[in-house]
């Protein structure tokens, strides 16, 4: 199972683009939709719904990929319910670069700080970070400064923040699903 979690943009039509790409290394797809605008409320509800999917499903591997904001979710929820984590382009800052387009952004300092120490310490080698070089929206280098000593980290030269095409990368997190 693959739980996919959207990005900002929640009707945004890439996202069934990637749901149906990610069909290609598990049929079993599960998107989760949370509303964007008010980050307690966001992972308390994503906590509930992630945990359920992992207790519904059979799959001893299941992962939580997200896009942007998708990818601050995925990390931290996927840490949460122990699960490995694919994160495109994640968000890391959205308290900073996300003002005024949700309700309470400095909920997301709040949730950063009041989350378990050090988890990335805990999480290393349970998330596997795509980059894009070519992102509108982040500075990527400043998320591999942050993400680089804890998980693996692989450059895309060709996608936008939204990364709309994951299929060069398909194998990889195949493989990073499989392995124990």
């Amino acid at each position: 199972m693959i739980i996919y979690l959207h990005g900002f943009d929640s009707t945004s039509p890439g996202n069934h683009e990637k749901v149906l790409q990610l069909q290609f290394i598990d049929p079993d797809v599960r998107f989760v939709n949370y509303s964007t605008r008010h980050p307690k409320h966001d992972m308390q509800h994503l906590l509930k719904e992630v945990h359920k999917l992992i207790d519904e499903s059979s799959d001893k591997a299941p992962i939580i990929c997200g896009v942007g904001l998708g990818g601050f979710w995925s990390e931290r929820i996927g840490f949460l319910c122990g699960i490995k984590q694919v994160i495109f382009n994640p968000n890391l800052r959205p308290e900073l670069n996300m003002e005024g387009r949700i309700d309470r952004p400095e909920e997301y300092l709040d949730i950063a700080t009041k989350c378990v120490a050090e988890f990335r310490e805990k999480n290393a080698g349970n998330c596997l970070c795509i980059l894009s070089t070519q992102d509108e929206v982040l500075d990527n280098r400043h998320t591999s400064d942050a993400l680089g000593d804890y998980y693996k980290i692989i450059w895309d030269e060709t996608q936008t923040h939204k990364f709309k095409k994951l299929s060069q990368h398909l194998q990889t997190i195949k493989a990073f699903k499989e392995t124990i």
